[in-house]
């Protein structure tokens, strides 16, 4: 397929998300898709709260990811679809009652703002991408959205522009105060790489993750709790005003600025929480930076101490940590992991573990041991493998 006018086949491939989506674009509509884009969700190696605190931080890309299906329409309308939520015709002025709208009506707000004028259109979404797991579902729907439309309106936008308007549009029309890591993580990742981003000068570089440790292979393994969390409801929000309060006690930009040295001279002027706060992003930020030099030096099986430093200072400073991702970094580290952290904004979702590919087994059972005794569904889980940013597929 060379150009958006040419309809999409569908192969004989299993039934993925991408299939999905071409099958019930095809099913709603009559015809085939113009074309297919794909946007990954991603994971975060370490990094945590750092991005909107101009810090450092160290995700790459899934495998699992949106997939948007389209066409341009002749009606000036703007559909959108997806499986498990129905059907919505995008009102520009006023954003859907649907929660599920609210992420493609930002993204034609935002294109809008910046001069794209998205035609009418047709669009499918379909995801393997869990919702609400600290995978940056969102972060994805939007990439996934801009990039689609965008080049639909015949526009041509760098992968560093279409995470910038994400952004834009789950801050200014989702209402989430997010940082850019997620948007550029799922724009500019490269497969087998970890995305080294620098969160105030948006510089980025590609750091190979070599699984291979001698005659052993490693596994970045995903365990997903299935505690679901709603960032809007405030703490995250919180968290990002206790920090941006300390920076500007400390009478710096942000806490990028800041070090342990000024922490401690300044002990007398943070309270306790505005301490913890940010001893958490000024350590964090540190153990980004090791973490590169790390996997340089020694590789990928060296950086196991560096995860789970940084899921007891997620825990403890940033008190974003709950009983069941704590239960599983201790379950994975009593089995054997090197290492491991919860992933994403916290309050539920999920755990990356680093292991051993012979031990996945042990480390497995041990987790669900550990749920079983506090009566907990069993959790879920897959091997995490990075993969390519978002592009076109089809």
């Amino acid at each position: 397929m060379t150009g958006l006018e040419e309809a999409v086949d569908l192969t004989s491939r299993p039934m993925g998300a991408m299939d999905l989506a071409i099958s019930h674009f095809t099913e709603s509509h009559g015809h085939p898709p113009a074309g297919v884009w794909m946007a990954p969700g991603r994971v975060n190696l370490i990094g945590e709260h750092t991005d909107y605190n101009e810090g450092y931080a160290l995700p790459f890309a899934l495998s699992k990811a949106v997939y948007v299906a389209g066409s341009t329409r002749n009606d000036g309308l703007v559909s959108v679809s997806s499986t498990p939520f129905g059907t919505l015709e995008l009102e520009m002025l006023a954003p859907p009652r649907e929660d599920w709208g609210r992420c493609p009506h930002a993204a034609m707000r935002a294109m809008r703002g910046h001069g794209i004028d998205p035609p009418g259109m047709d669009l499918v979404i379909e995801s393997d991408l869990p919702i609400g797991a600290g995978l940056s579902s969102s972060a994805a729907l939007l990439c996934g959205t801009i990039l689609a439309a965008s080049q639909l309106a015949g526009s041509t936008l760098a992968p560093e522009e279409v995470a910038s308007l994400a952004r834009e549009a789950e801050t200014e029309w989702v209402g989430v105060p997010v940082g850019v890591m997620d948007q550029l993580a799922s724009m500019c990742s490269t497969r087998d790489h970890a995305l080294f981003l620098d969160c105030r000068s948006l510089a980025h570089r590609q750091v190979r993750l070599d699984r291979s440790d001698g005659d052993a292979r490693l596994a970045l393994l995903i365990i997903d709790t299935g505690g679901r969390r709603r960032l809007v409801e405030g703490e995250y929000a919180r968290r990002r005003k206790t920090c941006e309060r300390v920076a500007a006690l400390l009478g710096v930009p942000a806490l990028r600025d800041v070090t342990m040295e000024m922490l401690e001279a300044h002990h007398d002027v943070l309270d306790e929480t505005q301490l913890k706060r940010a001893r958490h992003v000024v350590t964090e930020n540190q153990r980004v930076l090791d973490t590169v030099a790390v996997l340089a030096g020694q590789g990928l099986h060296a950086i196991g101490d560096l995860l789970s430093e940084s899921h007891r200072s997620l825990a403890a400073d940033y008190e974003v940590s709950v009983a069941t991702l704590d239960l599983v970094v201790t379950a994975a580290e009593r089995a054997g992991a090197l290492g491991a952290r919860m992933t994403g904004a916290g309050f539920g979702g999920c755990v990356i573990a680093l292991v051993t590919e012979d031990s996945i087994g042990r480390v497995t059972e041990s987790i669900e041991v550990a749920f079983a005794e506090q009566n907990l569904d069993r959790p879920t889980y897959f091997e995490a493998r990075p993969g390519p940013g978002a592009h076109r597929v089809a």
